[in-house]
C-alpha cells in the first residue's frame, strides 16, 4: 500500500480514488455489500474490464474486500474496508458541492 503514499495528502487521496468509477464504486458500496452485476449495473456505462480492472485496484489499495463463494454459478461480493468506509465524508463533501454546482447552474440557464 506504500506505492499510494505521497508527501502531498491530497495527492494520495487522488491516487487513492483517481476516477470517476472508483468514486462511483465507492459511492455504491457505501450502503453495503454488492455483487459484481448489482456494481455494473448501478454504474451503468462502465465495461465489465474496466468495473474488474477498478475493483482488483481497490482491493491492491485497501479500499475494498472481495468474498468469492465456491458456488455455481460463481457468486462474488463486493465490500468497502474500515479505510473505503473513512472516504465517507470526501463522497459527502463531493456530493455536497456537485448539488451546490447544479444549483447554481440552473440559475444561469
Amino acid at each position: 500500500m506504500e506505492n499510494f503514499i505521497f508527501d502531498c495528502p491530497v495527492e494520495t487521496t487522488l491516487s487513492l480514488i483517481s476516477n470517476r468509477w472508483k468514486v462511483l464504486i465507492l459511492r455504491d458500496l457505501m450502503t453495503g455489500k454488492k455483487r459484481f452485476g448489482e456494481l455494473k449495473k448501478s454504474i451503468g456505462s462502465i465495461s465489465q474490464k474496466v468495473l474488474t480492472t477498478n475493483l482488483r485496484d481497490m482491493e491492491e489499495q485497501g479500499l475494498v474486500t472481495r468474498k468469492a463463494y465456491p458456488e455455481v454459478p460463481p457468486r462474488v461480493e463486493y465490500e468497502l474496508t474500515a479505510t473505503g468506509y473513512s472516504l465517507q465524508p470526501v463522497l459527502d463533501s463531493l456530493s455536497a458541492w456537485g448539488a451546490n454546482y447544479q444549483q447554481q447552474c440552473r440559475k444561469n440557464d
